[in-house]
C-alpha cells in the first residue's frame, strides 16, 4: 500500500482519506495522481487488486485509522470489485464506494451496493472531482438521512453529466434494467433498480405507489378512489395505486401532511 503524504485541512474540516483500487497499473496511476490533486483528499493508498485492497482495509481498520471512501473498478482478477464491495458492506463501518470502470453494465448492481457513484473510464478531471464532492458530501450527511434531501443522480446525457436533485423528482418509474425520473424538465433514464433508488431515498419522502412507481410525497396533490382503485395526482399526472400498496400510501400521506399527531393516540 501506498499512501501519499501530507496532511490538509480545509475550512477546518479533515480531509478525505480514501482508496483506490485497480488491477491495470496504468489506470490505477492515473487515478490515484487526480485523486492526490484534489484539494479535498488527503491522503490516497493504493491497491493493485481486490485481494490486495482486503487485506489493507483490514489492516488499517486493525492500526485505527480512517478510511473514508474506496475507489474501486469492477472487473479484476482474483477478487472483482462488486464482491469486494460486498464483503466491504460487512464491514463494523464500511467506507463509501465509488465504482470506476470501464463497463456500464453494472450500475444496477452498483447501486443496490449503495454506491455514492458510478464513473465510467476513461475518467474525466471534472467528473472525478463531482465523484469526490459526492462523497464529501455522503460522508458529512447523518446515516439516518437515507441519502438526504440534497441527494442528486447523475444523468449521463450525450457525453456530459447533467445532476437531478431528489426533490425535483415527481416520480421514478421501473424500465426494465431502468428507471426513468420524472421532473419538470422532462425524464431521465438511469441505468439501476427502483428498488436500489427506494432504498438510497428511504425516509425521505418518497413513497411505493406500484411495483415500478417510486412517488415523491411533496408533489402528490390528491388521493382519490375510483372504482375500488386509489388513484394518485402528483403534478399533472394521474398514477394508479395498486391494491397491495393502498393501505401504506394513505398511512405515509397522512403521516407527510399531518406531522407528529400530538396529543393522538
Amino acid at each position: 500500500m501506498s499512501l501519499a503524504a501530507g496532511s490538509r485541512a480545509r475550512h477546518g474540516v479533515p480531509m478525505l482519506r480514501v482508496l483506490a483500487v485497480d488491477d491495470e497499473a496504468p489506470a490505477l496511476s492515473e487515478l490515484s495522481y487526480l485523486l492526490r490533486e484534489d484539494a479535498r483528499v488527503e491522503h490516497v493508498a493504493t491497491a493493485p487488486d481486490g485481494v490486495k485492497a482486503l487485506q489493507d482495509m483490514v489492516q488499517m481498520i486493525g492500526a485505527g485509522e480512517r478510511l473514508d471512501g474506496v475507489f474501486l473498478d469492477i472487473r479484476m482478477s482474483g477478487l472483482n470489485g462488486l464482491d469486494l464491495a460486498r464483503l466491504i458492506g460487512g464491514f463494523p463501518a464500511p467506507p463509501k464506494l465509488v465504482f470506476v470502470t470501464a463497463h456500464d453494465d453494472c450500475a444496477v448492481q452498483a447501486f443496490e451496493l449503495e454506491a455514492v457513484d458510478y464513473l465510467l473510464k476513461p475518467v474525466r478531471p471534472e467528473r472525478l472531482a463531482e465523484a469526490v464532492r459526492r462523497l464529501s458530501t455522503a460522508i458529512a450527511a447523518p446515516a439516518d438521512e437515507g441519502g438526504g434531501e440534497k441527494d442528486v443522480i447523475p444523468v449521463e446525457l450525450g457525453g456530459r453529466t447533467r445532476f437531478i436533485p431528489q426533490q425535483a423528482v415527481w416520480y421514478a418509474e421501473a424500465q426494465g434494467d431502468y428507471v426513468r425520473l420524472h421532473t419538470a424538465d422532462g425524464g431521465f433514464l438511469v441505468r439501476m433498480s427502483l428498488s436500489a433508488l427506494e432504498r438510497r431515498w428511504a425516509g425521505s419522502g418518497f413513497i411505493r405507489a406500484h411495483r415500478s412507481t417510486l412517488v415523491n410525497a411533496r408533489h402528490v396533490s390528491e388521493l382519490r378512489f375510483d372504482a375500488g382503485r386509489a388513484l394518485l395526482k402528483v403534478a399533472a399526472v394521474t398514477l394508479p395505486v395498486s391494491r397491495r400498496h393502498t393501505r401504506q400510501v394513505r398511512e405515509q400521506l397522512v403521516h407527510q401532511f399531518r406531522g407528529p399527531a400530538e396529543g393522538r393516540p
